[in-house]
């Protein structure tokens, strides 16, 4: 079960969600609240520093300014990562752990502070698993 309130914000089934300079809006389906928080130590989230939680590919919706997010790939170039041009601001990626979910900057959404969020755990981006080599 995902968590359904942060520091008395209520994580609404449909929460509206934003970059900094607000050119890019999105719609976020979170029935189950915030499900799968984590932080990620791979060398691109080290440096941006969000926390972010997941939602199936159909759980978003974006509502203005598709053609204000940029995207960028790097290493297998599997994972997808969407950031305004304008403010630069990264809102979402698809997954490269599994595909068929985006993981959401929680700092977008709407009336949300993440800093009051404690206990989050950290991937293991570094050695990340479809990176390892079975057998």
């Amino acid at each position: 079960m995902g968590i359904k309130e942060v520091d008395g914000v209520v994580i609404q089934d449909k929460h509206k969600a934003s970059c900094h300079c607000g050119a890019v809006e999105l719609r976020f389906d979170l029935p189950n609240g915030l499900e799968e928080l984590r932080r990620c130590d791979c060398s691109l989230c080290r440096r941006r520093g969000a926390i972010a939680a997941s939602v199936s590919l159909t759980g978003i919706q974006i509502i203005k300014g598709k053609e204000r997010l940029k995207l960028y790939q790097f290493n297998t170039k599997t994972a997808k990562h969407y950031f305004c041009d304008t403010c630069g601001i990264y809102t979402h990626h698809q997954r490269r752990s599994n595909p068929n979910q985006y993981g959401f900057n929680v700092a977008c959404l709407e009336g949300v502070n993440p800093l009051k969020l404690e206990s989050i755990p950290t991937n293991d981006g570094v050695n990340h698993p479809a990176d390892r080599q079975s057998g």
